[in-house]
């Protein structure tokens, strides 16, 4: 392997899963942009009162409970069986079924139940790519190695609305759905074909009893990570719940908004890597810390956007933000996780992320209520508690004087 990509803190696994991931998230993110305007036009007899952001708002919000609630369990049993691929094959195809299924949908009912299949399949897949990321990295290269993981995954989500946007304003719902489970499919056939685990014995994994809350391994630490995550995704998920209030006030297209939601992960192409790879070499902690707080007036100034630009300039500051959280946070856990209870410990801050995706744009949905502004302002105060709480309860793991090994990860 090329020396420069392994010093970037590359392997095999580490491109294979990421490539894989790309295309997971654009089957996933495609439907970001489809889902609000869905709900719009689809019956829902047993809720016919309940506001319409609202009602976008629990559907996002059900796909987050059931994925974040789930997560230690499949990551206690992937830390027991000792293998990550079953239960990462097994999610995609979850996803991909659950895309497939919204071309046959006819009321909110039927929306519901699938997303929280979806739920489900996410709760597989993601603590076990963590925990097979976690376990084929090292410590000098592993902040490099999670901003090569989740740069890749941002390509999907950057790229997934935009293309969900303009499927659905040229062809339909259903071209956007079909595409969207065309993806996750491939995202299959990548991870069997690209990554090679390696077998392990778990006969002493199984001789323990199955914890899915270990006390021994949740230290105050993680939990405080996980709690960042979820103010971070809390944070830049409220803006999915108001689509069509955005879209109104900014006399903008669906393609207008997916190009302003694009912007955060487009911004986080850029700095994901470069930041990671920052992180092995001043740490940790101050990385995250300066994310949160920059989260903090990105977010709550979405609310007084006057024009698509305005708005998709401020999803980019979000996006250098979440950049400066994400692969330094990821890494940091890594740093931080005893070996065999990778899938538990790691599924922490995937559990956080996917809370805050399901209780942001839910609260975004019963506070626009009062005032379109005041979720946005909501979501940049619990930022600015996020920093508070990585200051006074999270280790560096880090040391300055310590450049990062020239080897690979």
């Amino acid at each position: 392997m090329d020396r420069a990509i392994e010093n970037l803190g590359a392997n095999r696994v580490v491109l294979a899963l990421s490539i894989a991931r790309m295309s997971d998230a654009l089957g996933n993110s495609i439907l970001f942009i489809a889902i609000p305007l869905f709900v719009a036009q689809i019956p829902s007899p047993l809720l016919p009162d309940v506001p319409q952001p609202l009602l976008v708002g629990i559907l996002i919000s059900l796909y987050g409970i059931f994925n974040s609630a789930l997560q230690p369990l499949t990551g206690a049993l992937s830390d027991r069986m000792s293998r990550r691929m079953p239960f990462i094959l097994a999610g995609l195809l979850l996803m991909a079924m659950g895309t497939f299924a919204f071309a046959f949908a006819v009321r909110y009912l039927d929306l519901l139940f699938i997303r929280a299949i979806q739920g489900v399949g996410v709760a597989l897949t993601v603590p076990a790519s963590l925990a097979l990321l976690a376990t084929s990295t090292r410590k000098e290269t592993r902040g490099s190695a999670m901003g090569i993981y989740t740069t890749f995954r941002m390509i999907g989500f950057a790229v997934g609305p935009l293309v969900g946007g303009y499927l659905q304003v040229a062809y339909g719902f259903n071209a956007v759905f079909f595409t969207g489970t065309g993806f996750l499919l491939l995202a299959m056939v990548l991870v069997r074909v690209l990554v090679n685990e390696p077998m392990k014995d778990v006969s002493l994994n199984r001789a323990k009893p199955l914890r899915i809350f270990n006390p021994e391994i949740f230290s105050s630490a993680m939990i405080s990570l996980g709690t960042a995550m979820f103010f971070m995704a809390s944070a830049f998920s409220m803006m999915t719940t108001l689509e069509n209030e955005f879209n109104a006030r900014l006399n903008q297209t669906a393609f207008g908004f997916g190009i302003a939601f694009s912007a955060l992960t487009f911004s986080r192409l850029i700095f994901q890597i470069p930041l990671g790879r920052l992180s092995d070499r001043i740490g940790r902690k101050p990385l995250l810390i300066t994310g949160l707080i920059v989260m903090a007036p990105a977010t709550a100034l979405l609310g007084f956007a006057t024009s698509t630009l305005q708005l998709t300039g401020m999803r980019a500051f979000q996006g250098l933000a979440s950049a400066a959280i994400a692969a330094p946070g990821f890494a940091l856990a890594g740093d931080l996780s005893r070996a065999g209870g990778e899938g538990q410990q790691m599924s922490l801050l995937s559990m956080g992320f996917g809370f805050g995706i399901a209780i942001g744009p839910l609260l975004a949905g019963i506070l626009a209520v009062h005032s379109f502004e005041l979720p946005f302002f909501v979501g940049g105060a619990a930022c600015l508690a996020g920093a508070w709480i990585v200051r006074h309860f999270v280790p560096e793991t880090v040391s300055r004087q310590t450049a990062p090994s020239s080897s690979a990860a």
